[in-house]
């Protein structure tokens, strides 16, 4: 028997996979995610209809006897509106990373010269772009309902980005109920369950003034009020720099506990 040696011409096996190949894998899986749209356009129903439901909702059944007219309302909680459904979407991070455990597509995709982050940025990169949908579809409802910037659009960019990052980090909290859940229904069942209270009780849909000043400590301090203040100053007019600055600090803050333990709990689970 003649024994096979390796030659000089033999490829190296890399045993890690670099940062920028990582990056397009990550883009790979993101775009496969989003291609999946094009063959069930339904996985934008609940980045679409949920959203301009509560818009007309909240504007025409209680914008006249909060606001007094239907305009001002609109003026007043379109930006709220806005990064509550920002907020609630970024669940859907989860819900998919969950559907790819349980599915067994992560253990595919492990058998597969992958870098081990890839999968997980794919998603939260995918979800992004849909989440950008989503606000852009919002403004142009409120612009058809008679939504005006008060603002510059050099604000109006200001506010999508600010948004994004915020999305970016609180998606850590949607991917690590995502990788501790058993089935995808507890994930809509924690998750949702948890939001609730967070944007409900905040100045999503009216004023912080009008609550009681035992309710208006919390609200103040609600990270969802901080960046629909800061929302409201990008679009329409008023202070910015204050919610704005509390907004990146909670978003810092929340990726600084949850991207570790969400890690943990992913490479527990796979």
């Amino acid at each position: 028997m003649t024994a096979v040696t390796a030659t000089p011409s033999d490829p190296a096996v890399t045993p890690r996979v670099g940062p920028i190949e990582g990056l397009r894998q990550s883009l790979t899986l993101a775009w496969r995610t989003l291609v999946q749209i094009r063959h069930n356009p339904w996985e934008l129903g609940d980045f679409s209809f949920q959203p301009i439901m509560f818009v007309l909702l909240f504007t025409y059944v209680f914008g006249g006897a909060i606001s007094g007219s239907t305009g001002e309302y609109l003026t007043f909680a379109l930006p709220g509106i806005i990064v509550m459904n920002m907020v609630f979407v970024t669940m859907y991070v989860g819900l998919g990373l969950n559907t790819d455990l349980t599915k067994g597509v992560f253990d595919r995709l492990r058998s597969l010269p992958l870098a081990r982050w890839a999968p997980l940025a794919g998603r939260i990169t995918a979800d992004l772009v849909k989440q950008a949908w989503s606000v852009a579809l919002l403004l142009g409802v409120g612009a058809l309902l008679g939504f005006r910037l008060g603002a510059s659009v050099v604000g109006l960019i200001g506010m999508v980005v600010l948004l994004l990052v915020f999305a970016l980090a609180f998606s850590w909290v949607s991917v690590l109920v995502g990788v501790l859940a058993k089935d995808p229904e507890q994930v809509q069942l924690f998750g949702f369950t948890a939001l609730f209270p967070v944007t409900f009780v905040s100045n999503v849909f009216v004023p912080t003034q009008t609550m009681p000043g035992w309710l208006q400590a919390f609200v103040e301090i609600n990270p969802v009020t901080l960046l629909s203040d800061a929302a409201r100053g990008l679009l329409v007019g008023g202070p910015v720099a204050g919610p704005a600055i509390g907004s990146l600090l909670w978003a810092a803050g929340i990726t600084a506990v949850f991207a570790p333990l969400s890690v943990w709990g992913l490479k527990r689970r796979v």
